[in-house]
C-alpha cells in the first residue's frame, strides 16, 4: 500500500464569520524583523517563524543566510478553535504555514454540503496557488485546535521563485503528492464500498502513524464522513461492523486497534 500523509465541518454559517486574516496586524500577527537574534531579545514572534519557515520542506533545504531572507518577510498569526482563516471566494495572496496546531480544508457545495479534502498539520502549507496566479481561494481553512501559522506574500514568495528555483521544485512536487492524493481518493469514492474506504482509511493511518497496530484518528467521525463522502451514522455503523468480525477493536471514539489486518485488507 502507498504511504501517504494525513491529508485529509463546518455549517454553511460560518461562512460569514469576521474574516480574521484581513483584520489589524497587530491584533492577529506581527511582522518579523530580519535579524534573529535581535527577534530573540525583543519575543518570541522571529523564533517562530524560524522554526515555522525550516519545518516545511519547501524551504528546509535553503542554507542559513537564505533563510534569514525569507523569515524577514513572514508575518506569524494565532487562529483560536473555530476561526476561519481564510474562505471561498477571498483573494489568494499568501502562503500560509502550520506552526502548531492543525487546520482543515473543505469545499461547500452549493446545497451546503461539506466536503473535506485534507487536514494540515505542522509544516504543512495551504494558499500556494499565489505562487503562480492571481486567484482567489475556492475552499474554506479553519483552524481545528487553537492554531499558529506563519504567512509569506505573493510578492515576497514570487522574489525568492526567481531567486531559489530549488523552491519550486519542492512545491511542484508537493503539487503531484496532492494530485495524486486527490485522485485516488475520488477513485475511492466513486467506486469502493463504504467499508472498505474505512478500511483503506485506517490501514494508511497506522502506515503514517507508525505505532504498531493502534491507531488514533486525526479527524472526528464527522470529518471522516466528509472526506470519506459517507455520514457520520455509517461510519459508526461500519466501525461497529468491523468490530463485530474480530478485524478491530474501538478503545476510544479516536483510538482503533487493528486486530486482524489481512481481513481488514479484504473487507
Amino acid at each position: 500500500m502507498t504511504k501517504r500523509r494525513d491529508n485529509h465541518c463546518l455549517d454553511s454559517k460560518k461562512q460569514h464569520q469576521p474574516d480574521l486574516h484581513n483584520q489589524p496586524h497587530d491584533k492577529h500577527e506581527q511582522a518579523c524583523c530580519s535579524d534573529i537574534n535581535e527577534c530573540s531579545c525583543h519575543g518570541e514572534t522571529c523564533i517562530h517563524s524560524k522554526a515555522c519557515i525550516t519545518r516545511v520542506p519547501i524551504f528546509n533545504h535553503l542554507d542559513d543566510e537564505q533563510l534569514d531572507e525569507i523569515i524577514s518577510t513572514t508575518r506569524t498569526a494565532h487562529f483560536k478553535k473555530g476561526d476561519i482563516i481564510y474562505h471561498a471566494g477571498q483573494e489568494s495572496d499568501s502562503l500560509y504555514i502550520v506552526s502548531k496546531g492543525r487546520i482543515r480544508i473543505y469545499r461547500l457545495s452549493e446545497s451546503g454540503r461539506e466536503q473535506l479534502l485534507r487536514i494540515l498539520q505542522p509544516g504543512d502549507f495551504t494558499g500556494e496557488l499565489a505562487l503562480f496566479r492571481r486567484s482567489v481561494h475556492e475552499s474554506f481553512a479553519e483552524a481545528m485546535v487553537d492554531t499558529d501559522v506563519c504567512m509569506i506574500v505573493r510578492d515576497d514568495l514570487e522574489k525568492f521563485l526567481m531567486q531559489y528555483p530549488t523552491i519550486a521544485l519542492r512545491i511542484l512536487n508537493e503539487f503531484s503528492n496532492r494530485l495524486d492524493e486527490s485522485e485516488k481518493q475520488a477513485a475511492r469514492v466513486a467506486t469502493e464500498r463504504v467499508e472498505t474506504r474505512i478500511a483503506l482509511y485506517l490501514l494508511e493511518c497506522m502506515e503514517n502513524q507508525g505505532t504498531g497496530m493502534e491507531i488514533t484518528l486525526p479527524m472526528t467521525r464527522k470529518d471522516l464522513a466528509s472526506y470519506l463522502g459517507t455520514t457520520p451514522e455509517t461510519i459508526s455503523r461500519k466501525l461497529a461492523e468491523l468490530e463485530t468480525l474480530g478485524y478491530i477493536r474501538q478503545m476510544t471514539s479516536r483510538k482503533i486497534q487493528i486486530l486482524d489486518m489481512d481481513g481488514l485488507m479484504i473487507s
